[in-house]
């Protein structure tokens, strides 16, 4: 099943909110108005806005402040995005040039930065302190995630569960606040709320195991970035830890970890495609979706619910 599919019931206000995204750059600063212009030009998959009206469709659908909290998860995953590619030095991004690679470092962090204000106004127009209070904890989170990668950039002493909770911070978290706050919006009761937070925590696990995947076995027209990027810049992924795991003493991973070498690099790579872990990795992957429909049943039944499941289908099923 396509994306598309799986968003007919909120289709309509994903476009609305799309629209919205692009409307910041109408603004009077012509300089600040074409990079603005060309971040939001290129739109991903749109999960977590819609994860925010899903969720808020599973009972009260008040778009009101669905929509500005819809707009404001999107805004704040573009301004991460900004970040991560200054942090990382990356050239490409979703088959175009990064921020930082054509205007330099600064100001892809001064984008970022104001990428998060926008996104701040926004969740301010839902007017509702509890999810505000949530914003900002998650913006923390997902900052506490990007240092802890930073600072673990080349180090081979890393296994799963550091993996698994830095995974949660950058991807989970954000997840999370986009069903939580949907829930919220939506007049959910308290136990629906937890439900909707269990399901993104692992939904959002499974989505970041799947994207660490397909960046060994897919391809740089399909990434929009070269192949193997995280690897490349020291991030230690699932499948990589499964290398060393099978080969603590001596493995392409670590031995490019300690040469920074490109032929060592592609050496790594090609081990990962070629081997058995890609398959095991899928499979935690497919447990973490698992985890995050197990409780969906007490929801109410109706279209939202379905999409739900239906998108834990469409993570586990890219690539394969």
């Amino acid at each position: 099943m396509e994306l598309k599919q799986i968003y007919t019931p909120i289709q309509k206000d994903l476009d609305k909110v799309k629209d919205t995204i692009k409307s910041i750059s109408l603004i009077d600063y012509k300089w600040l108005s074409e990079q603005l212009s060309y971040i939001v030009s290129e739109t991903g998959k749109g999960i977590r806005p819609a994860l925010t009206l899903i969720s808020g469709k599973l009972f009260h659908y008040d778009l009101n402040y669905l929509m500005p909290m819809a707009v404001s998860v999107e805004l704040m995953h573009t301004a991460t995005l900004v970040h991560d590619d200054a942090i990382d030095k990356a050239l490409t991004r979703r088959g175009q040039e990064t921020i930082n690679s054509r205007w330099g470092d600064e100001i892809a962090i001064l984008m970022g930065d104001f990428l998060f204000a926008k996104a701040g106004e926004f969740v301010a127009d839902t007017q509702t302190p509890r999810v505000i209070k949530l914003f900002s904890q998650t913006l923390g989170i997902i900052s506490s995630g990007e240092i802890g990668q930073f600072r673990g950039a080349y180090n081979i002493n890393q296994d799963r569960e550091s993996y698994f909770q830095r995974i949660y911070r950058k991807t989970g978290s954000l997840f999370s606040l986009s069903t939580q706050s949907g829930a919220i919006l939506g007049k959910a009761p308290e136990a629906a709320v937890t439900i909707m937070r269990e399901y993104a925590d692992n939904l959002g696990i499974a989505f970041q195991i799947v994207d660490d995947i397909l960046d060994f076995t897919s391809t740089e027209e399909a990434l929009g970035k070269p192949v193997g990027s995280d690897l490349r810049q020291g991030t230690l992924t699932l499948p990589a830890i499964f290398i060393i795991e099978r080969n603590p003493r001596d493995n392409p991973v670590k031995r490019f970890f300690a040469s920074r070498d490109k032929r060592d690099a592609e050496e790594a790579i090609d081990t990962v495609r070629n081997s058995g872990v890609i398959k095991e990795c899928y499979k935690i992957a497919g447990e973490y979706c698992e985890k995050a429909c197990r409780n969906l049943k007490v929801l109410p039944q109706n279209d939202s619910r379905q999409a739900l499941y239906d998108l834990a289908k469409f993570v586990i099923s890219q690539g394969k």
